[in-house]
């Protein structure tokens, strides 16, 4: 389609009245998509405050964002009126200590963590490595998740020799690694790498349909909160769910922060960025509904509809 000049001054004025803006499927504080709330967790991380524009509430922006930076997907990322990319160029820019230039804001030198290693873990890193060019490489993500992978050195590394094997870390991943313990275990499927970290915060707990169900045949006290769409909701619905729009997040925010949080959406993947998201916020209990609205249809109210 070609864009309207409507349309492209309407962006263009969005772009110019602020100095970040992520246009995104979603909000901030729910993204309607995991890349979208990659690029959230990374700016969340980094700025107190920034733009967003839900794309999903326009079809017309939603495609003339595409055709005004000549870009195919969402989300796009804008600082001081220049586009600087979609989801894998600011993780790579994150990575390397690029995006803080980008947003002016201020470098902090990278720390070298202090990372323990047991001799199980150093064994089975020697017998997985196949070249002398590939480090093992470790990420971090704002929730404490963790990667493990082997490849080059890439630009930015901060560089850590524990127990003889050599450690890369992009920047964000050296901050939360202090005190990292890495061990290999053995389980009844196999083998596997165990991380472990002093400095890991409380995690969003995942709940089963059938717990779900459990709890509120119980009558235990739980806030269930529904992050779909309107129209998603006008399909399908959980009795008792509220809705996570404007005044559904007033309520949340007005709770106590003990109150046990359960959040669901179609599949489990946006339920989860709103469940990290409130946790952050800290809430202490709080729980993601294990394949959302459509794994509670499946396993426990086939009344439900799926779509």
């Amino acid at each position: 389609m070609s864009l309207s000049e409507p349309m492209r001054a309407r962006i263009a004025a969005m772009i110019r009245d602020s100095d970040v803006v992520l246009f995104m499927k979603g909000t901030r504080t729910m993204p309607q998509c995991g890349f979208s709330a990659t690029v959230v967790r990374i700016l969340d991380e980094l700025l107190p405050e920034y733009q967003t524009v839900d794309v999903l509430s326009d079809a017309q922006l939603r495609d003339g964002i595409k055709e005004f930076s000549s870009w195919p997907t969402i989300p796009q990322l804008y600082v001081r009126g220049e586009f600087v990319g979609g989801c894998d160029i600011v993780k790579e820019l994150h990575a390397t200590g690029e995006l803080v230039k980008t947003l002016g804001v201020a470098q902090e030198a990278a720390k070298v963590p202090s990372l323990r290693v047991s001799q199980a873990a150093v064994a089975a890193f020697a017998a997985a490595r196949e070249s002398d060019a590939d480090f093992v490489h470790i990420e971090i993500d704002p929730s404490y998740n963790y990667g493990l992978y082997f490849g080059p050195r890439q630009a930015g590394d901060v560089e850590v020799d524990a127990g003889g094997v050599v450690f890369l870390l992009d920047r964000a991943s050296a901050r939360r690694a202090d005190g990292l313990s890495i061990d290999f275990v053995e389980g009844p499927s196999g083998g596997g790498f165990k991380l472990e970290s002093p400095n890991e915060p409380p995690k969003v707990k995942q709940l089963s349909p059938a717990a779900l169900k459990a709890l509120l045949d119980r009558g235990e006290a739980v806030e269930l909160f529904d992050v779909r769409t309107v129209q998603e909701r006008a399909i399908a619905s959980i009795e008792g769910a509220r809705h996570l729009d404007a005044e559904g997040q007033r309520y949340l925010e007005g709770l106590d922060k003990d109150t046990r949080l359960v959040f669901h959406c179609h599949h489990g993947g946006r339920s989860q960025a709103a469940a990290e998201h409130y946790l952050a916020k800290g809430f202490k209990d709080v729980y993601n509904l294990q394949g959302g609205i459509d794994a509670w249809s499946h396993s426990v109210d086939p009344t439900v509809p799926r779509y």
